[in-house]
């Protein structure tokens, strides 16, 4: 089994006999590297003391005096937010158990990255014996923003920030910013789809993000005589990301369910859906209303998928057995902002789940 995602700190999360994740301060201190807390030249003595401090021993209770003598007022807003966020983790006793809460609480005031962070850490658990680069790439997807481009009948996912980096600095750092920033001719570096060929490329690359996932389900061949059939691809990003979704509903709801990719809903008894991210709960919502849509908002619905229960006892009585239709789609400007949580608190459970 290949090691991916460093940076989710999984060695040093400690599984408990349910499987879900209980935080070290082995953990704790890998999130102390953050760029929203690591030590700069500017920081003064009393962030430099309670950097060190928080290092040693990561989960120490923090005298409210020594943040307070924190200098900088960003560095200190930035560990205060720390200390509340460590404080629930390690009251709430696993990660997956802080998420469930505070996803169900209505009222998210975590910073991202910390949300973010727990994602990927969940994530890289489910995918531990996974061993397909396929799924590890799209399961990027639930913490990691993509750019979505259509480019020769391929629909294709970029990590956002990553693509970003690479336009401003052509893949050649600091030094690539600068050239770029004068107009210098740059040989841009190639984010490379991921292939059957390259996959095995994708584990020593994980944690840089420049792998490209190929999202295109289907595909049209001409057979002569007017004639076309439609194939699903075997390595398809979406196959594999409904693969981790499956996974995801598992893992923190004890629901079994199956995800398929779809082109459209033809159900004159649609029941339920549920968005994948803003967009497509928008979209869904207005064609489940029967309101008209315009071919601008229906480009960009990434693709449809069908979920169903193993179970339709664990579903609630009014729609037991009938599926539950989900829909992907980028903004406006081409982006995905995918969002785990919908799935986790919009599925149609029994009430006793």
């Amino acid at each position: 089994m290949q090691d991916f995602w460093p940076a989710s700190g999984h060695p040093h999360l400690e599984p408990t006999p349910r499987g879900w994740l209980r935080p070290t301060d082995a953990w704790l201190r890998k999130l102390l590297a953050l760029p929203e807390l690591a030590l700069v030249e500017e920081s003064c003595a009393a962030e430099i003391a309670l950097h060190d401090a928080l290092v040693e021993a990561p989960s120490q209770p923090v005298d409210p005096t020594a943040l307070a003598a924190v200098r900088d007022a960003d560095a200190r807003a930035n560990y205060a937010m720390f200390i509340a966020f460590r404080d629930a983790l390690l009251a709430a006793g696993t990660l997956e158990a802080w998420y469930l809460a505070l996803m169900r609480s209505g009222r998210v005031t975590v910073p991202p990255v910390f949300v973010d962070r727990i994602v990927q850490a969940i994530v890289r658990h489910l995918l531990d014996a996974s061993g397909d680069a396929f799924e590890a790439r799209a399961a990027e997807m639930l913490f990691r923003p993509q750019r979505i481009t259509l480019t020769e009948g391929r629909l294709l996912a970029a990590d956002l920030a990553t693509i970003d980096l690479l336009n401003e600095t052509a893949g050649f750092g600091d030094l690539g910013r600068l050239l770029v920033q004068g107009h210098a001719p740059l040989a841009t570096l190639q984010m490379k789809v991921l292939t059957t060929d390259n996959a095995a490329e994708y584990w020593p690359r994980s944690e840089r993000h420049e792998m490209v996932l190929d999202l295109t389900h289907e595909v049209a061949s001409d057979v002569g005589h007017g004639l076309t059939f439609t194939l699903a691809r075997a390595h398809s990003g979406l196959k594999a990301l409904a693969g981790v979704l499956e996974r995801w509903v598992a893992h923190l709801l004890g629901v079994q369910v199956a995800i398929t990719p779809l082109q459209k809903v033809a159900d004159e008894a649609w029941r339920w859906h549920v968005g994948l991210d803003v967009d497509s709960m928008a979209l869904l919502n207005d064609l489940y209303e029967d309101r008209a849509v315009d071919a601008e908002r229906s480009a960009r619905l990434i693709s449809l998928f069908r979920l169903v229960f193993a179970d339709p006892a664990e579903m609630r009585t009014d729609v037991a057995g009938k599926p539950v239709y989900l829909g992907l789609a980028m903004t406006a400007e081409g982006t995905l902002r995918l969002k785990p949580q919908n799935l986790l608190l919009n599925l149609p459970l029994a009430a006793s789940m």
